[in-house]
């Protein structure tokens, strides 16, 4: 795996871009780039478990590893849920588990500047090179409204 990096400044501040990013329902706003009808489910709380969905209830299993209110959130992968089953031990599931994805939000100038990095595999590259400037000018548009 290789870290993929995908960032974008917004005209709002931190507090506002993190609110957007982990609250609802805006949450569910920003990653429909990703999957329509994506949600999560967790306490947003440091070592907490955390169920990416979609409108199937299949997804992705993780933890969140790290977390600086306003500033930086990070998950840690684990693995999947399929057919409401989670799946941390498959050789499938092993090519990728343990994978990072961060979100650091840094005052630019009056502006967030807004930086994800993620480990990522050659299977995973092209999707998210198209789908996260997507989600990432959601974000921006959802916290730039007054």
């Amino acid at each position: 795996m290789e870290k993929s990096t995908f960032k974008i400044t917004i005209d709002a501040p931190r507090e506002k871009v993190w609110e957007v990013l982990w609250g609802d329902p805006s949450y569910q706003e920003w990653t429909a780039a990703f999957a329509e009808g994506s949600r999560v489910e967790t306490n947003w709380e440091k070592g907490s478990k955390v169920l990416f969905l979609g409108n199937d209830n299949q997804g992705m299993v993780a933890r969140i590893e790290d977390k600086v209110p306003n500033e930086y959130m990070s998950f840690q992968h684990l693995g999947e849920i399929n057919n409401g089953v989670e799946d941390l031990t498959s050789d499938k599931v092993k090519a990728w588990a343990g994978a990072y994805e961060n979100y650091t939000l840094t005052n630019v100038n009056g502006k967030t500047e807004l930086v994800v990095d993620m480990d990522l595999n050659d299977d995973y590259k092209d999707y998210f090179g198209k789908t996260w400037p997507l989600a990432l000018d959601k974000v921006k548009e959802l916290s730039e409204k007054k």
